[in-house]
């Protein structure tokens, strides 16, 4: 790629290049051609990469050589038997849309009326945010239904193949359960627990392609226009604000990508507007790096506070979310081969994907699953210590999952099996824990320095009721799935050696389908939460932390998305989240970013973008 010619001054300046901010770019670039508009993206450009391309090699991103993902660690909790949780975030051109699992699900409709109506953000309701969310999507699974869009420009579908062991899901969680249905769209945002189908992806049906911003929205801009331009590997350190207006940004090169990259910094400046969207993790560090949050935080990095913002980088949330894995049948369709690199298997797929767009290098092998809201039974079962979290936050939202349930034709893991084995999990995550955390900077200069990370991952109760119920469910699908080999042991809890829990080498065809559920003993339980304590991972759906709240509520941004206290400033990324969301992330970083574009367009006089 070749590095643009920088002006003196921009219209817009970007501090960075994801998701959100993609989009943005895209639209009004669309809208106004002369607009001088700069994107400073810390991570790398992934134009026709096939690692980003084609969905099938998407868990190569998780590896820890991978330059396209940050591997951010928190602290140690007591919350996680003393355990360091490393959570990854997109770093490159696109953000996650570039690196994520592609898994399409929407969030209920009272998940987006309570940003309106609980934090005081007008125009953020559902319906008045329905039409951003149509905006973006051309839906080719089924036509004409209200709540999706047919003419945007990222696809949804079903992928390039429909794997076995999806399909084996669907019928296997439909036969052991009678109280949920098979439906063809369980993402209508309204009403939409307990119904099952094979899942849809942001993947075109047609060409096999990752539905990406990078793309979609960056890269056309890119060639339309000279007056659009975009520096990868470029670290944005502050805002620059004179006399209470935001006028320009300080940025360096990422030495992490090009070691002998000059580090001198520079500034350049903005015209109108500096929009921070560099993510949960990078927007609040920038804008404590300017002067801008909680004075203890500033003091504690020799930084002059220019703004009183003490909610910048609080309110971090995220989905704790655990995998089940199994041995797998020979004959299984799983994308084990593609994980581990396998050359045969890799000229395979890709051979196919080049013709015609089908085959497993044209899936994500998530095929199956449903949004879980539970009985009264099933409420009971999960124990008291959800009860009042139930009866204050979802029993009056009858649209509220409270995880989601599903199934990946893969392993997922840290101790994969042997080369010559398949296999599959299942696998939950919660949608609202209670428990939050918080990121901050520890440099004023080294924006490579490590923040200061609580993951808040199980340290409410409700959390951990949660999760180990949604464990044994899981586990109950995957022993009854007829591609079912056995329990994975490594990835299972130890359980006492006489408990009827325990993981046996012996048993490895399914059970029947109206077999018993296990049950577990209180030493089971305890055995199961010191696993989860010790594997629980999170689903990558950081949000939060530059909160659109009223200020005295630890706000960051107003509903405009501007940040309090400075002129011509607005964040616009998944950080700017006042709650959390019951979906996949990606699809509330694309709504954020065309209603931010709206927004924006409006400031400088625009029609509509």
């Amino acid at each position: 790629m070749t590095t643009p010619q920088l002006f003196d001054e921009y219209d817009i300046i970007f501090a960075g290049g994801g998701t959100a901010a993609g989009v943005v770019v895209g639209r009004l670039a669309a809208a106004d051609p002369s607009l001088r508009i700069l994107i400073l993206e810390i991570g790398p450009t992934v134009r026709d990469n096939l690692a980003h391309i084609q969905p099938g090699r998407f868990l190569t991103h998780l590896l820890p050589e991978s330059q396209t993902v940050k591997h951010v660690i928190g602290k140690p909790s007591e919350h996680l038997n003393g355990r360091q949780l490393p959570i990854q975030c997109g770093q490159c051109v696109g953000g996650g849309s570039s690196v994520n699992f592609m898994k399409y699900t929407r969030a209920p409709a009272s998940d987006y009326d309570d940003w309106a109506h609980l934090y005081n953000n007008p125009g953020w309701s559902f319906h008045e945010l329905l039409p951003f969310i149509k905006k973006v999507e051309t839906y080719q699974n089924v036509p004409n239904r209200p709540t999706h869009g047919y003419d945007g420009p990222l696809k949804v579908s079903y992928g390039g193949a429909l794997t076995s062991v999806g399909t084996d899901f669907v019928e296997t969680v439909l036969r052991y359960d009678r109280t949920r249905t098979a439906v063809d769209d369980a993402n209508s945002m309204v009403q939409d627990v307990n119904r099952i189908e094979p899942w849809p992806k942001w993947i075109d049906g047609k060409t096999g392609r990752r539905s990406d911003v990078a793309h979609h929205y960056i890269y056309p801009a890119l060639d339309k226009s000279k007056k659009v331009h975009l520096l990868p590997g470029c670290a944005v350190k502050r805002v620059v604000i004179e006399e209470g207006k935001a006028t320009g940004v300080e940025f360096l090169h990422n030495t992490l990508l090009s070691s002998d990259a000059d580090t001198t910094p520079r500034i350049v400046r903005a015209s109108k507007l500096v929009v921070i969207s560099a993510g949960t993790f990078g927007s609040p560090g920038i804008l404590e790096r300017s002067g801008i949050g909680s004075k203890d935080i500033l003091d504690r990095n020799s930084i002059k506070q220019v703004v009183d913002l003490p909610g910048v980088g609080e309110n971090y949330n995220d989905h704790p979310l655990i995998f089940v894995p199994f041995h797998a049948k020979k004959d299984a369709d799983t994308l084990d081969g593609i994980v581990r690199g396998d050359a045969d298997e890799l000229e395979k797929w890709s051979a196919q994907w080049q013709q015609n767009g089908q085959g497993l290098m044209a899936t994500n092998g998530l095929d199956g699953g449903y949004k879980f809201r539970p009985s009264e039974k099933e409420l009971r079962t999960i124990g008291p210590e959800f009860a009042e979290r139930w009866a204050s936050y979802y029993a009056s939202t009858p649209d509220r999952p409270i995880m989601w349930a599903g199934q990946i034709s893969q392993y997922v893991g840290l101790s994969p099996p042997a080369a010559t084995h398949k296999a599959f999990c299942t696998g939950v995550y919660s949608t609202h824990p209670v428990g939050t955390g918080s990121v901050h900077i520890t440099s004023a200069h080294d924006v490579h320095s490590p923040v200061d990370f609580d993951t808040g991952v199980l340290s409410r109760k409700e959390d951990l009721a949660v999760m180990r119920y949604a464990w044994k469910l899981a586990r109950e699908y995957g022993r009854r799935m007829s591609s079912y080999r056995g329990e994975y042991a490594p990835d299972h809890p130890t359980f006492p050696q006489d408990s009827e829990a325990a993981v046996s080498q012996d048993h490895n065809t399914p059970v029947a389908i109206d077999a018993p559920d296990i049950v577990y003993t209180k030493e089971d339980d305890e055995a199961i939460d010191d696993f989860l304590k010790a594997r629980i991972i999170t689903a990558w759906h950081s949000l939060g932390t530059c909160a659109m709240k009223p200020r005295d509520q630890f706000g960051v941004v107003d509903s405009r998305l501007n940040v309090y206290g400075v002129q011509n400033l607005k964040v616009a990324d998944m950080s700017i989240c006042p709650s959390n969301v019951a979906t996949n992330t990606y699809s509330t970083a694309v709504m954020i970013g065309e209603k931010a574009a709206a927004i924006i367009a409006e400031d400088l006089g625009f029609a509509e973008v």
